[in-house]
């Protein structure tokens, strides 16, 4: 999509969820001490970090008393939190983010800096790309945290197993990448249909396929 368009819907999310906003705020701040919002330093565009938004869905010593993944039954994760990441309402704030050009609406997620040095030269062609709130292969993997949750070190298995499966997919997505199929992404996050988004494609033990019968998420797991 154009930077134009990214401006536009952005600037309307922002203005039509307004209340939403509110409302989430208020829960974040009766859930406990801390800020509403989080601000974690990402990988963006040219490989320029920027602060990507959230609103705080852990407890304020999080980053400090565990990995930089979230695994299912983490318990840095608030009561409020948990509801937030199930919902996917606490990645509302990266409409901010989009305002200001340093994120799309439709993109490869951004990731941390430390991860993207384990993998420079691959993470490469994707950091010349906006990266974005959603994806097909975001989609996919909605249920990520269960995944690490069922590994003994889930930091480990995010490094070694699912964010190479990642960035195989994101490169296919920007080499795939058009406008209707950002509009069919846009549309099933709104509104999670199955077969609504372009289906992702990734690389599972050298053999290319587009998943179909399976999520990318059971995918990855089978090939574990």
């Amino acid at each position: 999509m154009t930077r134009l368009m990214d401006v536009v819907a952005s600037a309307c999310g922002l203005l039509v969820l307004s209340p939403v906003f509110g409302l989430v705020a208020l829960a974040v701040k009766l859930s406990g001490p801390g800020p509403v919002f989080f601000r974690q330093t990402r990988v963006g565009q040219a490989g320029r970090p920027f602060a990507m938004l959230k609103f705080r869905s852990m407890v304020v010593t999080a980053e400090a008393a565990g990995p930089l993944v979230t695994a299912r039954g983490d318990t840095r994760v608030t009561a409020v939190g948990r509801l937030l990441r199930r919902t996917k309402l606490d990645e509302l704030p990266q409409l901010v983010n989009v305002l200001r050009g340093e994120m799309a609406l439709v993109g490869p997620r951004p990731e941390v800096p430390r991860y993207v040095d384990i993998y420079p030269d691959r993470y490469a062609p994707i950091l010349r790309r906006r990266p974005g709130i959603t994806s097909p292969c975001a989609l996919a993997l909605l249920r990520e945290e269960h995944l690490l949750g069922d590994s003994d070190d889930p930091e480990r298995y995010y490094i070694d197993v699912i964010l190479p499966r990642k960035i195989e997919a994101y490169r296919r997505e920007l080499a795939q990448q058009s406008f209707w199929r950002d509009v069919r992404t846009l549309a099933a996050t709104v509104l999670p249909v199955r077969g609504l988004a372009p289906e992702p494609t990734v690389v599972v033990r050298g053999l290319e396929f587009a998943s179909r019968s399976r999520s990318l998420a059971d995918e990855v797991r089978a090939s574990a």
